[in-house]
């Protein structure tokens, strides 16, 4: 009998103590229980509303990441695959998401993998730029925010430039206009400010007291959080960055957690609501799913 995998011994271990930790902290603090439950309905459906919003954004974004190969699919299609994929991403073994997409555009579409990686890499390095942006900007003297973003750039721009001359083949695939990639960053600052919204919701519900620039701070760290994260949807690992980040956010850590309680329950509801949809449009069967697992076995 085969052994499974390290990642998903120390991904599941992550997971079980994340949820005993946070069992631990709701019965040490029952007030956070009864704020938690008594949540107004509008925060609730504001907090659905700006994630069902940012699905509909990363389809677009997917779309123009998938045009840097100099491929592109039906619309329908696209927004059938990522609401599929971002399914996945959570339920799915360590961040599956991304894998469950560049194989079905592989399958379907002929994709090269090494191509999607690029143009994904590049998507990334928008991600990972505006990210330490917002971890400084709130915050932070502005000449510090400046240096971050400049180091994490130029981490992001020398990655990519190896893994561009390794795979100089498929680079060539790769069509870098101006108006496709100026449109996949304002692409990832749209999600990113979508997510800084998100956040913002949950934890002013908690702490009237939050302010915009902690908000950002916030969602800087917890957008770092996910270059790391082996569990679904980053359980754990969000957690820790949020932690390991209060100086710079000032965020309480009781605020914290039932923010990132609150987050996920929401999230979990979100998710609820796109498995639905994609019963009602009948996804696995457009998507040819069933036959895409047989051939990527």
């Amino acid at each position: 009998m085969r052994r499974p995998p390290l990642k998903s011994i120390l991904a599941s271990t992550i997971v079980l103590v994340t949820f005993g930790l946070f069992g631990r902290f709701l019965a040490t603090h029952p007030a956070y229980v009864d704020n938690l439950l008594a949540t107004p309905l509008w925060v609730v459906v504001s907090i659905v509303a700006v994630n069902l919003i940012g699905v509909g954004v990363l389809a677009v974004l997917y779309m123009y990441t998938l045009n840097l190969t100099g491929h592109t699919m039906a619309r329908k299609e696209n927004f059938l695959l990522t609401i599929y994929s971002t399914i996945a991403n959570f339920f799915g073994p360590l961040q599956s998401g991304p894998g469950v997409r560049a194989a079905y555009l592989k399958t379907r579409h002929k994709v090269s993998l090494k191509s999607y990686t690029l143009a994904t890499l590049i998507y990334y390095g928008f991600f990972a730029i505006i990210s330490a942006a917002m971890l400084g900007v709130g915050t932070l003297p502005w000449w510090q925010t400046f240096l971050g973003m400049l180091a994490v750039g130029a981490g992001s721009y020398a990655l990519i430039t190896f893994l561009h001359k390794k795979y100089a083949k498929a680079a060539k695939s790769l069509t870098l206009s101006r108006h496709l990639l100026v449109g996949l960053f304002l692409l990832t600052l749209a999600q990113l400010l979508l997510i800084a919204l998100r956040y913002f919701i949950e934890l002013r519900s908690i702490d009237p007291s939050v302010s915009v620039g902690q908000a950002l701070s916030y969602t800087g760290a917890a957008n770092f959080s996910l270059f790391v994260s082996i569990t679904p949807d980053g359980i754990g690992i969000k957690e820790a960055f949020l932690l390991a980040a209060q100086g710079i956010h000032g965020i309480e850590s009781s605020t914290i957690v039932a923010a990132s309680i609150l987050d996920r329950a929401t999230y979990i509801f979100t998710l609820f609501l796109l498995f639905l949809a994609t019963l009602a449009l009948h996804a696995k069967e457009k998507l040819h799913i069933r036959s895409l697992e047989k051939e990527t076995d």
